[in-house]
């Protein structure tokens, strides 16, 4: 398995506080006799050079170093077959690997099918539900950015500074020109969908619902909802929160044993 991180300069293990929810996914995994290779995001990596690329897309934060992961797993007498598995951004980008380089089958756990300009509006009126009063501004900027990108006149050299998280225009409009849903529909592989269904960056409604939709009727994928589970598979109750983020946890057991049972099983034998 190689396991892809989310958005922004994700480490190898997912660090987020003083959780490592992808060093959970590989530790278990492993522990069922499936090897996982992860590794830090370009981003993460090379953040201080990246900084001054402004023709950096999504394309080039994830595939060329997927593919290279791949490639070197199968480069293992041991390794018979290689899935690749992407949590959030990672989970959406999944596809767009698979159409590149040939894998066994894909697991996208919390893969956003909503586009991402769009789902920062969302979250943001989420986040100011929470905490009124708050996020009113954050709410209003985002939405006039992800006009903006949805916008004919988006261009190369559109400023930086008047697009969402300050990522520069070519980025948003190779995301803008790519569907996970229906890149995933034109795949003939076995997919593993996992969601938490207290998420509220992928959420059951706006980004389950989209997969589910895409690839209905299809018997070689598979779809996982655990309701108290929030973005990072962190059970808990209630609305989640970011603060949830921070306090020291482990992933979901559930998940991680869901995914060992899905590879061990009928996908792994394709």
């Amino acid at each position: 398995m190689v396991l892809l991180g989310g958005s922004g300069p994700t480490d190898r293990d997912g660090t987020i506080g003083a959780n490592k929810p992808l060093k959970d996914v590989a530790w278990g995994l492993a522990s069922r006799g499936i090897a996982v290779l992860r590794f830090d995001k370009v981003t993460f990596a090379r953040g201080a050079e990246l900084a001054h690329r402004s023709d950096f897309t999504l394309t080039d934060e994830y595939v060329p170093a997927t593919v290279a992961a791949i490639h070197l797993l199968r480069a293992e007498p041991s390794v018979d077959r290689v899935f690749v598995a992407g949590h959030s951004l990672g989970g959406t980008v999944a596809p767009r690997v698979a159409t590149v380089e040939p894998v066994a089958g894909l697991v996208i756990l919390a893969g956003g099918a909503q586009p991402m300009h769009w789902a920062m509006v969302r979250e943001f009126r989420y986040l100011s539900g929470l905490y009124p009063g708050t996020g009113e501004a954050a709410v209003e900027a985002s939405t006039r950015q992800a006009t903006l990108v949805d916008s004919p006149d988006l261009s190369p050299s559109t400023p930086a500074e008047e697009l969402p998280f300050g990522v520069p225009a070519p980025y948003w409009l190779d995301l803008r020109g790519y569907d996970p849903v229906a890149t995933a529909a034109g795949l003939e592989l076995p997919m593993l969908i996992v969601q938490g269904g207290r998420d509220y960056q992928a959420t059951v409604a706006d980004d389950l619902a989209r997969w589910q939709a895409g690839l209905a009727g299809r018997p070689d994928v598979t779809i996982r909802v655990y309701p108290a589970d929030n973005h990072l598979f962190f059970p808990g109750e209630g609305p989640s929160t970011p603060a949830e983020y921070q306090a020291p946890q482990h992933l979901d057991p559930a998940v991680v044993a869901d995914i060992a049972d899905w590879l061990h099983g009928p996908a792994g034998r394709t």
